[in-house]
This record gives C-alpha cells, sequence and structure tokens, in this order.
C-alpha cells in the first residue's frame, strides 16, 4: 500500500508540473493564489489549503488528463445486468479506463486542453467516487483505501513547491516544446523523465 501511494502520488507531482510548464498562465495564476495566501510563512498549513481553490481545480484537471493508473482495479460483476443496451453476463470481468473517461469529448469540452478553470464552474464534481465523469481513485466500496492520503500530499507538496520555486525548464527550452509522451504499464509515467531548473522565490 505505501508502495502503490507513493509511486501514484510522484507520478501526480510529475504530471502536474508537466503541464504547468506548458502552461505558464495557469503556473503564473496558481502561484499567485498559494502566494497571496501564504505569504512568507515558512510552513502551509491545512488551514491555508482550503482556501486554494484554484489549485483544487489544478489537482482535479492533472488527475483527469493523468491518472496515475489508468485501468481501475477490475471488478467482477455478481450478477447479469444491462448497461446502455448492453447485456453484462454475471462473473464477467469488467476493467473501467479512467483515463478515456477524463477525455470523453461528451463529457468534456476541449478534452485534450489543460484547462482547470472547468472545475472552477464545475466545482462540485469531485474525485472520490461520487463524480463517474472523473474517478483516478476508482468508487464504490473498493475505492482506492489511499485517498485521503493521497489527497492531502498531492495539495501540500505542489502548494510547497509552487510557492517557494518559480520552475522552469533547462536551456532555455519553451514548456509547448515538452515531450508528453506516456509510458506504458499499470502506473502512467512519462516516457521521457522531467528536468528542470528550481529557481528559490525571494519573498519580499
Amino acid at each position: 500500500m505505501f508502495a502503490a501511494g507513493t509511486e501514484t502520488t510522484y507520478t501526480f507531482l510529475e504530471w502536474a508540473l508537466s503541464e504547468l510548464l506548458r502552461n505558464p498562465l495557469v503556473m503564473s495564476k496558481l502561484q499567485k493564489e498559494i502566494r497571496g495566501i501564504v505569504g512568507d510563512k515558512k510552513d502551509i498549513t491545512e488551514d491555508d489549503l482550503t482556501g486554494m481553490h484554484y489549485l483544487k481545480a489544478v489537482i482535479k484537471e492533472t488527475f483527469r488528463l493523468h491518472p496515475p493508473a489508468p485501468l481501475l482495479v477490475p471488478r467482477l460483476s455478481t450478477h447479469e445486468v444491462k448497461i446502455n443496451g448492453y447485456n453484462i453476463k454475471a462473473n464477467t470481468q469488467v476493467i473501467v479506463n479512467a483515463w478515456h473517461i477524463g477525455r470523453d469529448p461528451n463529457t468534456y469540452k476541449n478534452p485534450e486542453e489543460f484547462e482547470p478553470e472547468r472545475f472552477l464552474i464545475r466545482n462540485d464534481i469531485d474525485y472520490r467516487g461520487n463524480d463517474f465523469q472523473l474517478i483516478p481513485f476508482g468508487a464504490g466500496r473498493r475505492i482506492c483505501p489511499g485517498i485521503q492520503f493521497s489527497t492531502a500530499v498531492n495539495e501540500i507538496a505542489l502548494a510547497n513547491i509552487l510557492h517557494k520555486f518559480n520552475w522552469e525548464l533547462p536551456d532555455g527550452a519553451k514548456g509547448q516544446d515538452l515531450d508528453m509522451t506516456e509510458s506504458t504499464g499499470i502506473t502512467i509515467h512519462r516516457k521521457n523523465p522531467l528536468k528542470v531548473v528550481a529557481v528559490p522565490y525571494l519573498f519580499h
């Protein structure tokens, strides 16, 4: 459980930072929110996080485009059922593709674009298993048991690295040139590791 929890967490952070580097206006808006709330305090607390609405939208949008585990844990139907005209027989193994659900054009406008604002407009959508258009942790009785741990770590880690540092690509590279090719496997990583330069932010 600890191995799975830490792997998906750092995978999420790598994808989040990749998308922010490709979208500098989003990065700037998010850092402005974080620094406006936290100021020059050394540590970010959970109380600070409650007011970071744009941070939560960025996290949802990252999970939508880059669910760490694209195929959820397989399910087994206990009885025969009909869904959208399809007959699912009893004892059928069902595999849910969370990656594809997050990119469904019938659910999301401009599904391939990184637009956290969509979750400010629809801030009622959450990823805790109640909204089936965003289920990176699964849903129901077998939802990921590490969801609370992951949520807390993702929020505090992303807020901290954006609060204390400005980020840029090495050798003057531009965000739009960043290779976003995915690897294959149970967990989707970047095919090529992300290399960035962290510049300490000087508080005035």
